[in-house]
């Protein structure tokens, strides 16, 4: 393949991951090794096309395996954790909760996994306070 096809290649599998799907960042490291080989190709340290498929796919191994993990939780960090955002706030209830059991609430809404923590149980409709997160969990007491 000539110098250019590969960094056209390389190109489209960037823009693809960029503008087309959510690949997860592997088209990122493919298209990257898709215009390395192009540049040194262009460079004169092509060589039989045998050797510039292996130099492409040793290039896109190599950078997948030992730094996409790094760049991507650098370029997308996880999600925020919903903390202490919503401790003190009113969920409404829409089915009964029995004290201790678990169900869901309505917050901002949204469904959420809820526990009654509190020492009665919470008819549905009623409203409840948030008095801590555990994970994605509140827990909750009649107010």
């Amino acid at each position: 393949m000539p110098w250019w096809g590969w960094i056209l290649v390389g190109t489209l599998l960037l823009a693809g991951e960029l503008f087309v799907v959510e690949a997860d960042f592997y088209l990122v490291f493919l298209g990257f090794a898709a215009v390395a080989v192009g540049v040194l190709d262009l460079a004169g340290l092509g060589g039989p096309l045998w050797l510039e498929w292996l130099a492409f796919a040793a290039i896109a191994g190599f950078s997948t395996v030992f730094f996409r993990q790094r760049v991507y939780k650098r370029l997308r960090p996880a999600g925020g954790d919903v903390g202490n955002s919503v401790v003190g706030q009113f969920a409404v209830v829409p089915r009964e909760l029995a004290a201790g059991a678990r169900g869901q609430v309505e917050l901002r809404g949204t469904a959420w996994s809820a526990r009654n923590v509190g020492a009665a149980a919470l008819p549905a409709g009623a409203r409840a306070r948030v008095t801590r997160v555990d994970g994605l969990v509140l827990e909750v007491r009649a107010d």
